[in-house]
């Protein structure tokens, strides 16, 4: 098995907030990945033609920028790293627009739904 080449960020990259950190260990207890980590990729689609993708992962892949921000684990690709340089992810239990949120300084333009972006 080859090893798995990544970089380590930091929160220059993605910063974590506390609500957001929590709702992650939780989510990745309850999976039984405590080690795990939180991959946000961006990808094009919705209506201003980029969008974010995040799943739990079990860690880096190849290439990956792993940040360990707020006693939580984020990895980025390197693509999707120019699109989310210098954001902050954050968490939200409200229940028309809970979730996870990224406030991202690189987006120029969002869409009402809040849910895709343009660089």
């Amino acid at each position: 098995m080859s090893e798995i080449k990544y970089k380590i960020g930091n929160e220059k990259l993605v910063k974590v907030t506390e609500p957001a950190s929590k709702k992650l260990r939780s989510l990745l207890e309850r999976q039984g990945r405590p080690g795990g980590a939180l991959r946000v990729a961006v990808i094009g689609g919705g209506c201003s033609g980029l969008q974010y993708k995040m799943d739990l992962v079990d860690g880096p892949a190849n290439r990956d920028i792993l940040v360990e921000s707020a006693a939580v684990r984020v990895v980025v690709d390197p693509k999707s790293a120019l699109f989310v340089s210098g954001s902050l992810l954050d968490f939200s239990d409200d229940l028309q627009k809970g979730g996870f949120k990224v406030t991202n300084p690189n987006a120029v333009a969002h869409c009402s739904c809040g849910e895709s972006f343009s660089a």
